[in-house]
């Protein structure tokens, strides 16, 4: 039997900050997954599209109102020029009216295959228009931050190292917290058995595969969400 194709997939992220990828994108799973072969990453600089000798990228808003608002041309030229790298990616921004993040996402998006546009709004957000070209609307949670590179980088992670070979091992991701969507992981102890008196559970020195699986479903935490 010949060995399953897998795919390199690819991502990439238009920003004002690429250089803010670099720690999280060049190490750790991240870097395993480039360096297999699984993944690729680009950055793109909106600033390289800006307009006039300054690169501007942002505008005042109409109607009033506070801050500034990244303008309609450099942000479809940005995403005009992934599109001409990968014309399937799919087109993502991070915004509180997206449908909120979970693992059953990051699951899905490993598994479907797609290649992915990350668009990082800056500011007080982005003029209204780039909507049209925008697939997914996603929220990280009810909070505000100051752009969207650190979201993005969330929802690259907990994609990237489900993608099949990242992790290692096979059965990694099935025990993880959340991965059937209700419970948290149960407790976890390695060596030494004593630690300041602080001792390991007698069940999981035991041996016994069965009764560790007991205590160990006993003690995963349902989700409050």
């Amino acid at each position: 039997m010949s060995a399953k194709l897998v795919m390199m997939r690819k991502i990439q992220v238009i920003t004002l900050f690429p250089e803010m990828f670099s720690g999280v994108l060049n190490n750790s799973m991240m870097w395993k997954a480039q360096n297999q072969g699984l993944v690729e990453f680009r950055m793109i600089n909106l600033r390289d599209f800006g307009l006039g000798p300054r690169r501007q990228v942002d505008d005042t808003p109409y109607g009033g109102g506070d801050g500034m608002l990244l303008m309609p041309e450099p942000l479809f030229a940005a995403v005009e020029d992934a599109k001409v790298y990968d014309p399937t990616a799919k087109v993502v921004i991070m915004t509180p009216r997206g449908r909120r993040w979970k693992q059953a996402i990051a699951q899905e998006w490993a598994d479907g295959g797609d290649n992915y546009i990350f668009i990082c709004g800056r500011y007080e957000g982005y003029d209204e228009r780039i909507m049209q070209l925008v697939d997914e609307q996603v929220s990280i949670g009810d909070y505000v931050l100051t752009g969207g590179e650190l979201a993005a980088m969330t929802i690259i992670d907990s994609v990237v190292r489900l993608i099949p070979g990242v992790l290692g091992g096979e059965n990694s991701a099935a025990i993880e917290s959340f991965s059937d969507g209700e419970t948290l992981e149960f407790p976890q102890y390695t060596r030494p058995e004593d630690f300041r008196g602080m001792k390991v559970p007698e069940v999981l020195l035991s041996g016994n595969h069965a009764l560790i699986a007991k205590w160990r479903a006993e003690n995963s935490l349902k989700s409050e969400k």
